[in-house]
C-alpha cells in the first residue's frame, strides 16, 4: 500500500455493557451542548416560519449577522468570541476521545498526508457544492426553502476575515462532532457503520432545518457522503477542508454577488 492509498477508519471495539450507559450519556450531553441543541432550535425555527402569514420562500435564514451594527469594533469582538466559543464543543469531543486513547491522529486529523487531504477536500467540495446550490435554487423556486442570506455583515474591513473564520469554525465543529466523534462513539456502542452514518446524516440535516426542507435533504445527503468517506478512509481532515471551502465560497461569494445577479434569491 502506498502512502496515498486510503486506510479504512479503525473499527472501534464495542465497549462492555457497564460502560455503554456512561458512553450513551456522554454522547447525549455532547450533542446537547452543540449540534443537538441547534437541531431543536432549527426545528422550532422552521415551525415558526411555516406558521407565519408569508410563504416559506419569502422568509429569511441569516447565517452571519451583525451584533452591534453601529459599533464596528464591538461587533468585531462579538464575532471573534462567537467563533472562539463555537469550536469548544469540538475540542471537548476530541478531549473525551483522547481520554479513551483515540487521539486526533486516529481520526485523520493530522498533517501526515497534506497533498492527498487537500486534493480530496477540493474534490469533495466540488461534488457537494455544485449539486447543493442547484438543490437550493430548485427548493426555493417551489417554496420548500427559505431565502438563505449567508452574510448580512456591514461593509467593514474585517468582514471577509470574519466570514472565513466563521466558515472554519463551522467546519471544525460539525465534522469533528458529527462525523469523527459521533460515528466513532456509535460504533463503540455496537452500531454498524451504515447505521452510524445514517444517524449522523439525519442529525446534520436536522440542524439545518431553519433554512427549509431543501437544506435538510441536501445536508443529509452531504452527511451520508462525508460519513462514508470517513469510514472508508479514516481521514477527517479532508472533510474539514471541503466544508471550509463550501462555506467560504457561500459566505464570501454571496457578499460579492448579492444584488448583482438575477438568479440568486
Amino acid at each position: 500500500m502506498t502512502r496515498t492509498d486510503p486506510d479504512p477508519a479503525p473499527d472501534p471495539a464495542p465497549v462492555p455493557d457497564p460502560r455503554r450507559r456512561v458512553l450513551r450519556s456522554e454522547v447525549l450531553l455532547v450533542l446537547a451542548v452543540s449540534v443537538g441543541a441547534s437541531a431543536v432550535y432549527a426545528a422550532l425555527s422552521l415551525l415558526r416560519k411555516l406558521l407565519a402569514p408569508i410563504p416559506l420562500s419569502q422568509s429569511q435564514a441569516n447565517l452571519n449577522g451583525s451584533y452591534v451594527p453601529d459599533q464596528p469594533w464591538l461587533d468585531l469582538a462579538y464575532q471573534l468570541v462567537n467563533v472562539g466559543l463555537g469550536v469548544v464543543p469540538a475540542l471537548l469531543a476530541l478531549h473525551l476521545l483522547a481520554r479513551d486513547r483515540i487521539p486526533p491522529a486516529a481520526l485523520g486529523l493530522d498533517r501526515s498526508r497534506p497533498g492527498p487531504d487537500l486534493a480530496r477536500g477540493v474534490l469533495l467540495a466540488a461534488v457537494i457544492g455544485i449539486p447543493g446550490l442547484l438543490l437550493y435554487l430548485a427548493a426555493h423556486a417551489v417554496g420548500a426553502s427559505a431565502t438563505v442570506v449567508p452574510s448580512s455583515l456591514p461593509d467593514v474591513w474585517w468582514r471577509v476575515p470574519v466570514l472565513v473564520l466563521s466558515a472554519l469554525m463551522n467546519s471544525v465543529l460539525e465534522e469533528v462532532v458529527v462525523v469523527g466523534y459521533l460515528i466513532t462513539r456509535l460504533r463503540q456502542l455496537g452500531r454498524g457503520p451504515a447505521w452510524a452514518i445514517g444517524l449522523a446524516a439525519l442529525l446534520r440535516g436536522a440542524y439545518h432545518l431553519y433554512q427549509g426542507f431543501g437544506a435538510f435533504v441536501g445536508n443529509a445527503v452531504m452527511g451520508v457522503v462525508f460519513g462514508w468517506f470517513f469510514v472508508r478512509t479514516g481521514r477527517l481532515l479532508p472533510l474539514v477542508i471541503a466544508h471550509t471551502i463550501l462555506d467560504v465560497v457561500a459566505f464570501v461569494g454571496y457578499t460579492a454577488l448579492a444584488g448583482q445577479v438575477s438568479w440568486l434569491p
